[in-house]
């Protein structure tokens, strides 16, 4: 079996990944909270976790692997962007706008993530479906010495776990009370607690407790959500080996970006490891790192903050933002650039070219993975190495190595057949025919493929321009440049994700020769 390594951040190094079950491998990624639009930088961890999802499920067998991602949907984000709308006289009470709302965005979630290849996990709770637990797993905590209720909170005493807490991110809590930004109130014992419980107004979302009606905290949502999905249904159905049981509230990988190192993820191990008496909350924690545009931070204030549909909106094919993202290692800053999106964009179109080709039908793999090279899957099971593994899809493509080519995309979470779908720009079989019979040209394979690389290139030109006029709203260079491709007898087909240049009767490649 494949050895996979991971870079633990609990260790700071490079592990052996050994899950505590090989048949029920178990692990949990924060997901989003559902007020708004998913930004390109949410978008990073899910790719990032889908492709280790992927390679989990190759080596362990998709049976055997559990992935939960979770919706926050209970939150004062969520609960301010339907004062909004309330305020502009939407109707219905703040409780239902709150619900209209999160409905609405994870709707959009899913289908945006969906646009970028990403596999639904096995599970997406949503922490309103978890309120008992968290009131449970609160009670435990307070009942154990390690956390309090105070003016209808209930707050975690850091001191209470002080000699464990910050080691996932390597602060001391004294370090972090001297430089940290914490909400200041008097019902505090400590700077550092954090709020497990809090009230809610009558027309805020709120569940009755025993500390009067409020929401949770949003630490601990994820530890009750994690608790209940991979340890405690498991274990009520008989699932759960003698290894897993050796370990009990304890999974394999928990993973987010890490933003969330500090304090969610702190937090979650402090809260969980107390509540269940023990030190360890999930094996390996995996974070990347965050995304920039164009060398900057992305941020509202420089211009530079777009969401995954603005992208999608734009013409940008979902296929080109994965492809993008993952030319960069995850634990490594990614920056978007439009040069990267069309070099990706450019490289897509020359593999659908390739597994396109007439006659290559029949010899395309049935999309098993037990195909894969052993080099290329070397390259994702050290640590997911992904610019490894598109320099190996690179190296296929250059070689027309069909077979490991169309692996290799799968298993990245690119779809050979949608790839060719979306991204051919013209079809050999009818630019031969059209050479030969209407051009008089003596059609050999060597020209045909000239030929068929001049018009990628043009094809891709007129991509390019075309989304350049969508956001200046100048197609003047547009329409000049298709008037020389209709002039040298191209006929240009367009339809939202891709261009299509078809040779036509009256077609004169030597006109193509200036461009």
């Amino acid at each position: 079996m494949t050895t996979i390594k991971l870079h633990n951040t609990k260790s700071r190094t490079k592990e052996d990944f050994v899950p505590i079950d090989p048949e029920n491998v178990r692990m949990y990624v924060c997901g989003p909270t559902v007020y708004d639009r998913a930004h390109l930088g949410n978008a990073r961890p899910v790719v990032v976790f889908d492709v280790l999802y992927r390679l989990l499920r190759h080596v362990f067998g998709a049976e055997h692997v559990k992935y939960v991602r979770n919706f926050t949907d209970v939150d004062d984000k969520i609960n301010a962007t339907a004062q909004t709308r309330k305020e502009a006289g939407a109707a219905g009470t703040l409780e239902e706008l709150v619900r209209e709302r999160t409905e609405e965005t994870i709707d959009w979630y899913l289908k945006d993530m969906g646009a970028l290849g990403a596999m639904e996990p096995n599970h997406m709770p949503r922490a309103t479906q978890y309120i008992a637990q968290m009131i449970a797993m609160n009670e435990d905590l307070i009942a154990k010495g390690h956390a309090y209720a105070a003016e209808g909170h209930v707050l975690f005493a850091v001191d209470s776990w002080k000699e464990h807490y910050g080691k996932l991110s390597g602060r001391s809590v004294d370090d972090m009370i001297a430089g940290a930004r914490v909400e200041v109130a008097p019902y505090k014992k400590n700077p550092m607690d954090f709020v497990l419980w809090k009230p809610s107004t009558d027309e805020q979302p709120g569940w009755d407790s025993p500390w009067g009606r409020g929401r949770p905290g949003w630490h601990i949502e994820c530890s009750a959500m994690a608790e209940d999905l991979l340890w405690k249904q498991p274990l009520e159905r008989g699932l759960l080996s003698e290894a897993a049981l050796a370990k009990p509230h304890t999974f394999d990988i928990h993973g987010g970006g890490n933003d969330l190192m500090f304090p969610h993820h702190e937090n979650e191990i402090a809260q969980s490891c107390c509540a269940h008496g023990d030190d360890t909350f999930a094996n390996y924690w995996l974070h990347n790192e965050m995304l920039q545009v164009e060398g900057k931070k992305m941020s509202k204030s420089l211009g530079n903050f777009f969401t995954v549909r603005d992208l999608l909106d734009q013409g940008v094919p979902g296929e080109v933002i994965r492809f993008v993202f993952l030319q960069t290692h995850y634990r490594k800053p990614m920056d978007w650039t439009e040069k990267k999106a069309k070099e990706a964009r450019q490289t897509l179109t020359k593999i659908a070219q390739v597994l396109g080709r007439p006659g290559l039908e029949k010899n395309r793999p049935n999309q098993s993975f037990g195909e894969l090279p052993q080099e290329f899957l070397s390259a994702l099971a050290d640590d997911l190495n992904t610019p490894l593994a598109i320099t190996h899809v690179r190296k296929y493509l250059k070689n027309a190595q069909i077979s490991e080519l169309a692996a290799a995309l799968e298993i990245l979470g690119f779809a050979p057949e949608r790839i060719v779908e979306k991204f051919q720009q013209f079809h050999m079989t009818t630019l031969g025919s059209n050479i030969g019979a209407n051009v008089g040209l003596e059609v050999s394979d060597n020209v045909s493929e000239r030929i068929a690389e001049t018009l990628v290139e043009l094809a891709l030109r007129f991509q390019e321009l075309r989304s350049d006029a969508m956001q200046t709203k100048n197609f003047s260079e547009l329409d000049d440049f298709k008037s020389v491709l209709v002039n040298a007898g191209l006929e240009v087909r367009m339809s939202r994700d891709s261009v299509e240049l078809v040779p036509a009767s009256d077609f004169d490649s030597s006109k193509l020769e200036n461009i």
